[in-house]
């Protein structure tokens, strides 16, 4: 045990908090797929469990690989890598595999999906990141410094608007937030602002000119923002059957694996797993998960703090807030605060790439971390060597 824990290196913090969400990952995801094992394999609920665990043990491989990866590397890696996810993109959106009336996966092996926005989400961050750690001295001058920062996010978040409104919505703030804790002006993110809210009202107005069976995702995103704004409609079916999971899980829970409503919300493993934690392990479990995510929040603004270098301090800043925003935005949806999206919850939904590049992100993390407690001990051994000098 000792030796394993000695090749873990980074913020052990982040590592529990990860074997928290890992394991409750587990136990939420084989409780509330019974539903989908009867209609598709037989009802062998083993399917899912076993499928899920090997996804997780590979997200886990994956984090402890890279976080031994020295965190600068990636800023080289991942700028090429921004290459590979624009026509990524682009393709998916011809090619894609059809799900909910929009293409924003390409099929692999063994019945799993590559969704390319993931890939896009992590590129465009490290490569923010990258641009402004190396800007910083020119960092308000429009034509070298925020065109190259600009385009790039405009693009990516353009081609994920077509097929994925809430997921282009989530990382263009990421960015905007990112690109004002790297100093730059507000009169520039309040111009970007100003020229995403017009490419926006551009794509949403060439696809409400087109025929309704081409219109794709737009009806959806008008019908979700107009029952959730006005109080004449009613709520949608996915929300009524989130608030009675809500409702019924009480203070401490159904306990594991006694969730109802699992068999009636639709993507109780994904979307909606929020609400199916709270049923089985109540407000008592779910207030335990969001104080997870904050903690990871707040362990990643540690190693901002402590950064070797502008990079990894915007990096870790980027990457951990990137996660958290899309936890909280998962949670809010389930419980009504927010208009439904489809965001997963990270780590914990059911997945097979978005858990890997949740995996990767944190172990980046932990890379910075890992080198400011490298960087700690040189300095330790350093002052060893002059007093006994």
């Amino acid at each position: 045990m000792n030796s394993l824990l000695s090749r873990i290196k980074g913020d052990k913090v982040i590592w529990a908090v990860v074997f928290l969400l890992s394991l409750l990952s587990f136990l939420a995801v084989y409780s509330s797929t019974g539903t989908l094992a009867y209609r598709y394999h037989g009802g062998n609920t083993e399917y899912y469990m076993l499928k899920h665990a090997i996804i997780l043990i590979l997200g886990l491989l994956l984090m402890y690989f890279a976080h031994l990866v020295k965190y600068t590397y990636y800023s080289r890696i991942f700028q090429i890598a921004l290459y590979i996810a624009v026509p990524l993109l682009a393709i998916t959106l011809i090619y894609g595999l059809n799900l909910n009336e929009a293409k924003r996966v390409l099929p692999l092996p063994f019945n799993l999906t590559f969704q390319t926005s993931d890939l896009a989400k992590i590129t465009l961050i490290i490569y923010l990141a990258r641009e402004l750690s190396k800007k910083q001295d020119k960092i308000n001058d429009f034509k070298t410094a925020f065109f190259y920062l600009m385009f790039p996010v405009l693009i990516v978040t353009g081609l994920i608007l077509l097929a994925n409104l809430s997921t282009a919505a989530l990382l263009f703030s990421t960015c905007l937030v990112l690109i004002f804790i790297g100093r730059v002006k507000i009169k520039y993110i309040m111009s970007m602002i100003g020229i995403g809210l017009v490419a926006l009202i551009l794509v949403l107005g060439i696809l409400a000119l087109m025929p309704s069976e081409k219109q794709g995702r737009l009806s959806t995103w008008k019908s979700r923002i107009e029952s959730f704004v006005s109080g004449d409609h009613a709520p949608s079916y996915q929300t009524e059957q989130a608030k009675i999971a809500i409702a019924t899980g009480g203070i401490l829970g159904k306990m594991p694996g006694n969730s109802t409503q699992r068999n009636f919300l639709p993507h109780p493993y994904s979307d909606f797993i929020f609400a199916i934690i709270i049923e089985e392990y109540g407000v008592v479990g779910g207030t335990f998960l969001v104080l997870l995510y904050l903690i990871l929040f707040f362990r990643a603004v540690r190693i901002v703090t402590q950064a070797p270098g502008t990079f990894g301090a915007l990096l870790t800043f980027g990457v951990a807030f990137s996660l958290v925003f899309q936890a909280m935005i998962n949670m809010g949806v389930a419980v009504d605060l927010l208009p439904v999206t489809g965001q997963p919850l990270p780590l914990v939904s059911m997945g097979g790439t978005s858990i890997w590049f949740t995996s990767l992100a944190i172990g980046i993390i932990l890379s910075v971390s890992k080198e400011i407690d490298k960087q700690k001990q040189e300095q330790v051994d350093k002052a060893i060597e002059i007093a006994n000098a």
